[in-house]
């Protein structure tokens, strides 16, 4: 995926709705009918596929062992804290 160049303006439309210009949607590989994730980061509009998403989140968590079970340990940070707010 390549960005392009410069800079590219997008109007917002009615209801809220963006055009993203054909060159930017044939790098980034949209399709018609795809889905996009929208989030709000640090003032920005963040638009991203799923999968993009998912691949990010598998890359990040690809180091941790088999052994290890992370939910155990939130579960177990949960009920520490809850037992804080309780004392």
């Amino acid at each position: 995926m390549t960005l392009p160049a410069r800079p590219v303006e997008v109007s917002l439309g009615r209801q809220g709705r963006l055009v993203i210009p054909a060159a930017l949607r044939r790098s980034l590989g949209l399709a018609d009918g795809d889905t996009l994730v929208a989030r709000q980061e640090q003032g920005r509009l963040v638009l991203e596929k799923p999968e993009t998403i998912k691949q990010r989140l598998r890359s990040r968590f690809a180091r941790v062992p088999v052994e290890r079970q992370l939910v155990d340990e939130l579960l177990a940070e949960r009920r520490l804290e809850a037992q804080r707010e309780g004392a």
